[in-house]
């Protein structure tokens, strides 16, 4: 784990079981529980032999799904796709969607590693990677130093990791994401903002969570959906420290990390990072900006 600071810029290597010495007495520290669905699914077109790859996205009702498919190119409007079963259940048919850069299929393992550990809320098509660092002990030490622990859900799509494709900042566009802020996590946030209190965000979708809530004036328990990007210039009004993956070039999570902390001293702290062998993608390590 990298610790920056974003006052000074400064930096120090470290590592992540540090995390509860660096979080202070009254902190509030928020999580996604968003948990990961086997949104994958392989399907034939009647009369065909050749598979189709089914990706979903976002639910939008009991019964109806945005998705991707793949070979798009031979799907029309209108196409019928026959599964294994006629009884469409994700749990039985669907396979984990794991980042393309991991090499290998799916096995019946990744359904929990590919998991927070305090993953509740089913719907995200990719996991919220900052929470993966997390261990019960972990977990357990930061209430142990008078840390307040609460959640949100925030369910990943694929928008949150597509890269940058157009050549201004005011023209990017994300996709909505669904969300939830519970009684419990509106209320602490609200007491914590009121005493002056730290709230940490663990990841980017937290952070997009709770700044979205308080741009929109609503610190109060409710669902809605979301499209905030937040990028250097933005104001950052709720989150006072982020724990947050290594992102790629010319993405919104990098532009994300760089309004809370600066774009000089983010590209510094990564200039360091890459020098130093720090991992980066879902499963690398992580950065704690205070």
């Amino acid at each position: 784990m990298l610790l920056l600071d974003r006052e000074s810029g400064a930096w120090q290597d470290s590592w992540f079981n540090q995390l509860p010495e660096l979080l202070r007495e009254g902190d509030v520290l928020v999580l996604n529980d968003s948990r990961v669905i086997p949104a994958r699914l392989f399907g034939m077109r009647p009369g065909s032999t050749g598979r189709v790859e089914v990706l979903l996205t976002e639910q939008l009702s009991d019964w109806e799904w945005r998705a991707l498919t793949r070979p798009a190119r031979r799907m029309a409007v209108g196409q019928e796709l026959a599964f294994i079963t006629p009884d469409v259940r994700l749990e039985l048919l669907g396979h984990v969607p794991l980042p393309p850069y991991i090499r290998r299929q799916d096995q019946p393992l990744d359904r929990e590693r590919y998991q927070t550990v305090f993953a509740r809320q089913r719907g995200s098509v990719a996991a919220p990677t900052a929470g993966l660092h997390f261990t019960p002990e972990v977990l357990e030490r930061i209430r142990a130093r008078g840390v307040v622990i609460t959640y949100l859900t925030l369910h990943v799509g694929l928008g949150t990791f597509q890269p940058v494709r157009v050549p201004e900042v005011s023209e990017i566009r994300l996709h909505t994401e669904r969300y939830s802020l519970p009684a419990k996590t509106a209320e602490e946030v609200n007491r914590a903002r009121l005493q002056g209190r730290r709230i940490v965000a663990a990841g980017t979708t937290t952070v997009r969570t709770l700044e979205h809530c308080a741009q929109i004036g609503r610190m109060e328990p409710h669902s809605g959906t979301t499209d905030i990007f937040l990028s250097p210039g933005s104001r950052l009004n709720v989150v006072g420290a982020l724990l947050t993956n290594f992102h790629l070039p010319q993405s919104t999570l990098l532009m994300l990390v760089s309004a809370f902390a600066g774009k000089e001293k983010t590209l510094a702290a990564y200039r360091h990072a890459v020098e130093a062998g720090y991992r980066f993608f879902s499963y690398g390590d992580c950065m704690f900006i205070a």
